[in-house]
C-alpha cells in the first residue's frame, strides 16, 4: 500500500475511464469548507466564489477528458448539519459533470467504515483522516482482492442509491408534509 498526501489533481490526471467515490461519514472537518459551512449554519448566503472552487474545476477538467466521475453518499436520516450543507451545494458538483447519488443508511445494508475512491476499476484510494476528521492524505492499493471487494460494493450501493436531483425532490416533498 502506498501512502501519499492528497494530491487529487495528480490522481485524477492519472485516471483514464472512471473515478468513483464512496462517502460514508455524516460529517467531515475539511479546513477549506469551514467558512462555507459556518455561513450556511448561520443562515448567511454563500460566498459567490464558492461555486468556482478547485473541486468543481477538477471535475470539469476530468469529465472533459471523457472520464466518468461519480459518487454515492451513504447518509443518516435525519441529515447532519454537514450533510444538509452538502445537499445545498451539490448542484454545483452535478453541474460540473459529477453524478452524485444518495442512499439513506437504513436502506444500505452493510457499508464499509471508510471512504474510498475506485479509480479505473483497478486502484483503491482510501481517504485518510486524523482524530479530528481532517484530511490526512491517502492510502493507495492495487491489491486484487481489495479492488474486487470495492467493485462489488460500488455496484450494490449504486443500484440502491437515488440521483441527487431526485433525492433533493423527495426530501423536499417529505419535509413539506
Amino acid at each position: 500500500m502506498q501512502l501519499r498526501q492528497g494530491d487529487w489533481r495528480a490522481l485524477f490526471r492519472e485516471c483514464r475511464s472512471e473515478a468513483f467515490h464512496l462517502e460514508v461519514r455524516d460529517t467531515y472537518a475539511v479546513p477549506s469548507e469551514s467558512e462555507s459551512l459556518r455561513r450556511f449554519l448561520n443562515g448567511d448566503p454563500p460566498l459567490p466564489e464558492y461555486g468556482k472552487r478547485p473541486w468543481t474545476e477538477l471535475v470539469q477538467e476530468t469529465v472533459g477528458r471523457g472520464v466518468i466521475v461519480s459518487r454515492v453518499r451513504v447518509v443518516t436520516v435525519p441529515h447532519s448539519d454537514y450533510q444538509c450543507w452538502l445537499l445545498s451545494i451539490t448542484a454545483g458538483n452535478v453541474d460540473a459533470g459529477e453524478d452524485i447519488r444518495y442512499l439513506p443508511r437504513h436502506l444500505a445494508g452493510e457499508v464499509p467504515s471508510d471512504d474510498w475512491w475506485l479509480m479505473d476499476d483497478e486502484r483503491v484510494v482510501f481517504n485518510l483522516v486524523d482524530q479530528q476528521l481532517k484530511p490526512a492524505g491517502v492510502a493507495i492499493t492495487t491489491d486484487p482482492q481489495m479492488v474486487e471487494y470495492c467493485q462489488r460494493v460500488k455496484q450494490r450501493l449504486w443500484s440502491l442509491a437515488t440521483p441527487y436531483v431526485d433525492y433533493v425532490g423527495d426530501s423536499a416533498s417529505r419535509m413539506s408534509k
